[in-house]
């Protein structure tokens, strides 16, 4: 008597393996590998266009820092601005007779505007009282980004496109690489990369708002501050070099918000304890401090202790953390026993 074929259940496929996705040949994957790299090519490419295209708009993102650090800094000397239009044309000590003798003895700040006057049947341009001036005008930090040499405007429009276009684009390829990755894991690899995904995205999108809309106001702020107490001008910036370090600066601090995450994958795989955590907090401090020390770029110690302190409450968390784990294991083991 004939054998009967062994009947499978509906849902089963003998080239699976417990969601391990169907078995290719090795030029099918290169095929599936040639596909996701265009796709890839295509959405960065889409996205330094789509920026490129916005560079105003986005350099006004990467000022409001700056605006905000302006808008903040007060001055505890009465000055006198002279303004054009909206336009600052320039500052002086209201303190200084030798700068502008008409407002020697002023206890506020006095503005100017630069007008015509007509005299007789003459019409002059003179300096006269501005009971409204800009906005601008009534900050007492004024700091303007400048292109100091003629190939430096495409410089910063390239910096725009491919940090932007990196930006905008990055789900995407984060999306185009799952779907050739994922379908050759199981699923409890799928489920672990899930959850990893997740939570280094929101602590990188933590790491960057805080940097963003906290630090770099901050550090903006002091930094004018430290080169008026030596004696410097800082009237102007370089506008590349603004730009580079607004992004290297929230990237830098995105990265460090994945403390947590190294932390506990580390406890997960048994390297370390809640215990090891809580005893090496002292020598976190010291290695957190260094940090950093490396990720801020302008090394003003104001912005490093600011940087650390997130970084220490992340730390103290992910102790807390672990101690639940520690504790939930050791119920479980006694609940077996």
């Amino acid at each position: 008597m004939a054998e009967l074929p062994e009947v499978l259940p509906p849902d089963s496929d003998p080239s699976t393996d417990e969601g391990g996705g169907p078995i290719k040949s090795f030029l099918e994957h290169l095929e599936d590998l040639r596909w996701m790299l265009v796709r890839c090519a295509v959405a960065l490419f889409l996205g330094i266009i789509l920026c490129l295209s916005a560079s105003n708009y986005i350099i006004d993102f990467l000022k409001w820092p700056l605006v905000q650090a302006q808008r903040i800094r007060t001055s505890s000397d009465p000055h006198v601005t002279i303004v054009v239009g909206t336009n600052i044309l320039a500052r002086f000590s209201a303190n200084d007779p030798r700068q502008f003798p008409l407002a020697v003895g002023a206890t506020n700040d006095t503005f100017f505007r630069l007008a015509t006057v007509r005299v007789g049947t003459n019409d002059i341009l003179a300096v006269v009282p501005d009971p409204n001036p800009p906005e601008i005008a009534q900050q007492a930090m004024h700091v303007d980004l400048a292109v100091i040499s003629p190939a430096e405007a495409f410089t910063v429009a390239i910096q725009i496109a491919i940090y932007g276009g990196i930006t905008i684009s990055a789900p995407f390829l984060l999306f185009f690489i799952a779907q050739f990755v994922l379908p050759a894991l199981h699923h409890h690899e799928k489920k672990f990369i899930y959850r990893i995904s997740g939570f280094a995205s929101g602590l990188f999108f933590a790491g960057v708002a805080f940097c963003y809309f906290v630090m770099m106001v901050v550090t903006l702020s002091a930094t004018v501050g430290f080169s008026d107490w030596l004696g410097l001008k800082s009237s102007f910036w370089k506008a590349s070099e603004y730009i580079s370090f607004m992004c290297w600066f929230m990237i830098g601090m995105g990265l460090s918000f994945q403390l947590p995450l190294v932390l506990l994958t580390l406890v997960k795989i048994g390297l370390i304890d809640y215990r090891k955590l809580s005893s090496f907090r002292s020598y976190w401090v010291v290695a957190g401090l260094t940090l950093a020390a490396f990720v801020t770029p302008d090394g003003n110690p104001l912005t490093m202790f600011l940087m650390f302190l997130p970084l220490h409450v992340l730390y103290e968390i992910s102790v807390f953390i672990a101690w639940r784990w520690d504790v939930k294991a050791r119920r479980e083991a006694a609940l077996e026993v």
